[in-house]
């Protein structure tokens, strides 16, 4: 456990009750050009609690969710719920996988180790190239290479979980080192790009392959389909994805079409309405042969997942590389050299090879309340069970002290979330109550995932519901709390269900489609996050007077309501005693 300094802070000796932290995700403070913006799901919703507590909590504020208070590259990156927890967890602003990433390219770090391992370069040839150098003296075609290299990940600019610049470069290095057979296994978007986009991101994909096939060599799209249909599953929460996706990847099984395009009009034809992240499966045929896949992967073909976040990355991480794996029999049962764009589990050391060294974060509020002797508890449902737990430790997959700090898992339902808005709001609120009412815990964060999982639906009237059942929820557990005389701080990790139609960045004017119907749109948002502090003992704090205040603040704020001195090189904390 990381070493700290305990300092009781004395001017506030910290609040009697229990401190609950509450994360609404992907609910912003919309703050754009237009009046009456028609798409903030928040603004239409019935939220009268909420509504109250913005304009009269004790402490009220917002905080910025994006860019560099989070650490991204630019303030025109927005938030999302790895890179906010990360913070929210660290108490400081550690450079996040996508500035990482392209400081790595900038310098060719990215590919040194590994990299040169299974590829090889010129001067000296690895895996590939030296099987290659072997074939090419006996004449063999570039299409029957004796090894591929595969590249898997969500193909757009989203810069969330990859980005399509980072794929060229891989695509760029690979010919320019002449690694003649590539396979690339594009993911569609659309949730935190726009949500009808995947044909564009192709098209500049199957430009840049072509550019390497006109100089001889096999680069092609081997297979695809919608991220939230295969292969990108996170915490568990449906295994059968990432199976369909080693069945598509892998194996190159499923419906065969010429080209990805081919698919995409097709599927998109088929399925009136469908958005790029629920797009089908497809593969791609090889252009030799029609009635066979492209790309299927063998034994001893290198496959790199290009996707640097971590949640929705670690269990095709598992696939590939766990000796006795048992989620589901893997069909073929192929042994490939398999390297993630960055470990995507510094505790399980998962994968044990990737590009980019990630964000080392130590020292996290919850080490920091451990030492404490504070006991806590992290409750979601599973499809935010991580952010809440993983992430807010700093990329670690086990509690700071299992005796200390205890983690629930609500499951969640495998469902549309927008058939579902209420999501498992109020089954948290029940536990969160019945726990509350046990007087265990000190400290209990919690992570509502309603704003942000409808939010990516892009179904307005879903998102409105969720909104509606979060603020009932939230009246309930403000009722637990100030019985049990504690305090109740609510933000959010990021913006989301407060814009759900494109919004032209100059005239605040709604996008709208042939049709005219508003444009949705399923991404996060560039937009602040509430700040809000309840109780009594909330009467005698104001806010402090913090320069840009951010998501890295609040470990601080925690620290300073349960009487501490924040560990230094915190942020400082959003709150301070009134002056008397």
């Amino acid at each position: 456990m990381h070493p700290y300094i305990l300092r009781k802070n004395h001017a506030f000796p910290g609040i009697h009750g229990p401190l609950v932290l509450v994360i609404m995700d992907g609910v912003g403070l919309y703050r754009g050009i237009a009046q009456g913006y028609p798409g903030n799901a928040f603004d239409a919703a019935y939220t009268p609690h909420l509504d109250h507590w913005l304009k009269e909590a004790p402490v009220r504020g917002s905080l910025l969710a994006h860019g560099t208070a989070v650490g991204l590259p630019g303030d025109d990156d927005m938030g999302n719920s790895e890179v906010g927890h990360n913070a929210l967890g660290a108490g400081r602003v550690f450079a996040q996988g996508a500035k990482l990433v392209n400081e790595a390219i900038a310098t060719g770090r990215i590919f040194e180790g590994p990299w040169a391992q299974d590829i090889g370069t010129p001067e000296a040839p690895g895996h590939v190239l030296a099987a290659w150098e072997k074939a090419r003296t006996r004449g063999v075609d570039p299409a029957e290479a004796p090894h591929a290299v595969h590249l898997l990940g969500l193909l757009s600019d989203g810069n969330v979980h990859s980005h399509i610049d980072h794929l060229f470069a891989l695509i760029d290095r690979l010919g320019a080192v002449g690694a003649p057979r590539v396979l690339v296994h594009p993911l569609a978007d659309g949730r935190d790009v726009d949500e009808v986009s995947y044909h564009r991101y192709l098209a500049a994909l199957e430009q840049r392959l072509a550019s390497w096939r006109d100089r001889g060599l096999f680069y092609h799209v081997a297979s695809g389909g919608g991220r939230m249909r295969i292969t990108m599953d996170r915490y568990q929460a449906d295994w059968s994805m990432v199976r369909r996706g080693w069945d598509t990847h892998v194996a190159g099984r499923g419906r065969l079409f010429p080209t990805a395009r081919e698919a995409v009009d097709t599927l998109r034809a088929e399925n009136p309405g469908v958005i790029d992240q629920d797009l089908p499966p497809f593969v791609v045929s090889h252009p030799a042969d029609a009635t066979r896949p492209v790309g299927p992967m063998a034994d001893d073909d290198v496959v790199i997942l290009f996707n640097f976040r971590g949640d929705r990355a670690i269990e095709i991480s598992q696939a590939f590389t766990e000796e006795h794996f048992s989620a589901f029999p893997r069909d073929p049962a192929v042994k490939v050299r398999f390297l993630g764009m960055m470990q995507y589990d510094g505790d399980l050391k998962l994968p044990p090879r990737f590009l980019v060294t990630p964000p080392h974060i130590e020292g996290t509020v919850s080490h920091y309340l451990a030492q404490a002797k504070v006991r806590s508890l992290a409750i979601s449902e599973t499809q935010k069970f991580g952010h809440v737990t993983y992430f807010w430790n700093g990329n670690n997959s086990r509690p700071a002290d299992p005796e200390l700090e205890n983690w629930v898992e609500i499951p969640s339902d495998i469902m549309p979330f927008e058939q579902k808005p209420a999501m498992k709001a109020q089954e948290i609120t029940d536990r969160l109550i019945t726990e509350l009412d046990s007087g265990r815990y000190q400290f209990i964060r919690v992570n509502y995932p309603n704003g942000d999982m409808v939010g990516h639906t892009g179904s307005f009237g879903a998102a409105v519901e969720a909104m509606n059942v979060l603020d009932r929820c939230l009246g309930r557990l403000w009722k637990a709390v100030d019985a049990a005389g504690g305090v109740m701080v609510i933000i959010a990790d990021h913006g989301n269900c407060d814009q759900m139609y494109e919004v032209d960045a100059k005239t605040g004017a709604v996008k709208t489609d042939k049709g005219g119907k508003p444009r949705n749109k399923t991404s996060h948002t560039l937009n602040p996050v509430p700040f809000i502090v309840l109780g009594k003992e909330a009467l005698d704090l104001t806010l402090a007077p913090v320069e840009r205040p951010g998501l890295a603040n609040v470990a601080s704020t925690l620290v300073f309501l349960l009487g501490y001195e924040p560990p230094e090189g915190y942020e400082p904390s959003l709150v301070r005693c009134k002056e008397s």
